[in-house]
C-alpha cells in the first residue's frame, strides 16, 4: 500500500518536496497545504494530490508530511502535525530556538511520531565518501556562498545556510565544542548576510566556516586535513580530490563519487523511517544541536 504523503508549505522548497514525492515507488503525494491557496493549488497541479484549506484536512489525507514552511512556523505548524498523529519532516533549521526545538522533541517521542530534520547535505554522497576516509580530523575548512535569495529572509546566513555545514561538522568530529569566535555583518538584509565563525573543539580539532548569500558565484566545499591526508571535495559539483604522501612523496587522487540528488534520498530516508524500517537519519536532536551551535554563532556577531 502507497504512503500517504502531504506538504505543508508550498513555496520553493515545498514545490521540490513534492516533485520528489511523485517519483518516489511506493509514495503518493495525496495533500498540500499552504495559506496561500493558489499556491497550493498549483503545486497539486503538477505534483499531484489535492490542495487542503487546513492543517487538520492534511493529516486527515496523509501519513507523513514535509514541513517546509517559514522558519517562525515551523515549531507551531510541525507541533500540531505531531499532535494530530501525523509523522513529520521539519526543513532546517528544526526550529527559531532552542525551547521550540526542544518542545518539538520532546512532542515527537510522547506522541511517537517521526521527527526528521531536513539538513540535506547530509545525503550528498560527497559527505558519505568523507566518513569513509575520517580519521581524526584536525583542521577543517568549509564554504558555503550563493547569490541573494529572495528568500528565507526572515533569518539570517547562519541559519540558512552555514547550519549545512555546522550540522556537518558536529557530526565528523566526536568531541565537544569548547569555544567559538564569529564575526558577520548585514549587507542586503536586516539580518547578516555574511559571516565567518572559528570553532574549537576538546580534542583540538579547529574548523573555520564561511557563509554568505551575497556572492555573485555558488560555492558548497569542505577541505579535511587529518593525519597524512588532505580531503578537498566539492558538494555542488559532486567531486574532489585527495592528497597523501608515500615514501616521502605527495601523491595525489580523484576522488570517485557515485552522484545521486541529495533531496531524493533525503526524502527516502523519511519514507524508510515512517515505514520503520530505520530511525530518522537526522534525528530531532542532532538538529537541535546545529540550530544551538548556530544561534550561539548570531549571538556572538550580534553582541560584536
Amino acid at each position: 500500500m502507497d504512503l500517504r504523503v502531504g506538504v505543508a508549505g508550498a513555496g520553493a522548497m515545498g514545490r521540490n518536496h513534492a516533485r520528489i514525492y511523485e517519483l518516489l515507488d511506493g509514495v503518493r503525494l495525496e495533500g498540500v497545504y499552504d495559506v496561500d491557496c493558489d499556491r497550493a493549488e498549483a503545486v497539486a497541479a503538477d505534483f499531484g494530490g489535492k490542495a487542503v484549506s487546513s492543517l487538520e484536512a492534511l493529516s486527515d489525507c496523509c501519513e507523513a508530511v514535509s514541513v517546509t514552511v517559514p522558519t517562525n512556523r515551523h515549531a507551531a505548524i510541525g507541533g500540531q502535525l505531531l499532535r494530530q498523529g501525523t509523522h513529520i519532516l521539519v526543513e532546517k533549521p528544526i526550529a527559531s530556538s532552542e525551547e521550540e526545538a526542544e518542545k518539538l522533541v520532546q512532542l515527537a517521542a510522547t506522541t511517537g511520531k517521526v521527527l526528521q530534520v531536513g539538513h540535506v547535505e547530509r545525503f550528498n554522497p560527497v559527505l558519505r565518501h568523507l566518513e569513509n576516509r575520517l580519521n581524526r580530523p584536525k583542521f577543517i575548512e568549509a564554504h558555503r556562498l550563493s547569490p541573494f535569495p529572495n528568500r528565507s529572509l526572515d533569518i539570517g546566513v547562519v541559519l540558512d545556510l552555514m547550519i549545512h555545514d555546522l550540522e556537518i561538522i558536529l557530526r565528523l568530529v566526536t568531541s565537544p565544542l569548547v569555544h567559538i569566535d564569529a564575526v558577520g555583518v548585514p549587507v542586503l538584509t536586516s539580518h547578516e548576510d555574511i559571516a565567518n565563525a572559528r570553532l574549537r573543539f576538546e580534542n583540538g580539532c579547529v574548523a573555520n566556516v564561511t557563509a554568505s548569500r551575497i556572492s555573485p558565484d555558488r560555492m558548497r566545499k569542505i577541505r579535511v586535513f587529518q593525519e597524512n591526508c588532505y580531503l578537498s571535495l566539492d558538494y555542488q559539483e559532486q567531486n574532489g580530490k585527495v592528497f597523501w604522501t608515500e615514501s616521502g612523496d605527495i601523491q595525489t587522487a580523484e576522488v570517485e563519487i557515485d552522484r545521486s540528488e541529495p533531496l531524493m534520498a533525503e526524502l527516502s530516508a523519511f519514507v524508510d523511517a515512517v515505514r520503520g524500517h530505520e530511525g530518522p537519519a537526522v534525528t530531532g536532536p542532532q538538529g537541535a544541536a546545529a540550530l544551538e551551535t548556530a544561534l550561539r554563532i548570531t549571538r556572538i556577531i550580534h553582541d560584536g
